[in-house]
């Protein structure tokens, strides 16, 4: 009864990351150093995604019934799990940017908007820009040419005024 006691909490905690995510991605963090992991917990904290630790049979209890539970098959051995609440891409993202620097740490699967993605799949979710990014080169790619056309116009009007 006692065990039961402490597992409710937990699983509902997990619960309400799930109902919150967008995304989450499962990594293998075995071999980290006690430094790596902090830095890896500081960068994902920035980038807004929550990173934790279960318990294996905690995550697939919090998964049933979700998206998520498409990774069941990928809960084995040590496993930390990054929720991405605000920004989808941002787990894989930041996780295979920290690699590069930690090759330790490992994918091991992914969900991302409700679609399962295995390692390869999960590092090509992480070449894509962020939200913001995506939006600040959108809006450079508009003002570019409204910059040129003002100019243009400017310079008519120059020659017009030089003219008259």
């Amino acid at each position: 009864m006692a065990k039961v006691e402490i597992k409710a909490p937990i699983i509902d905690e997990i619960k309400g990351y799930v109902d919150k995510a967008s995304a989450a991605v499962l990594v293998d963090y075995r071999g980290l150093t006690v430094e790596e992991d902090t830095r890896l917990r500081k960068a994902l904290r920035e980038a807004g995604v929550v990173y934790k630790v279960y318990k294996n049979t905690y995550l697939k209890r919090a998964f049933e019934g979700t998206d998520f539970a498409q990774l069941n098959g990928e809960l084995e051995g040590p496993t930390a799990i990054a929720f991405g609440i605000d920004d989808a891409t941002a787990p894989a993202r930041v996780i295979a940017e920290f690699a590069k620097k930690a090759p330790k740490l490992e994918f091991k699967a992914g969900v991302v908007e409700g679609v399962y993605y295995d390692v390869k799949g999960i590092e090509k979710i992480a070449l894509i820009p962020s939200r913001e990014t995506l939006i600040s080169k959108l809006l450079g790619s508009l003002q570019s040419p409204v910059a040129n056309m003002a100019r243009v116009l400017k310079q008519i009007a120059e020659k017009n005024g030089e003219a008259a």
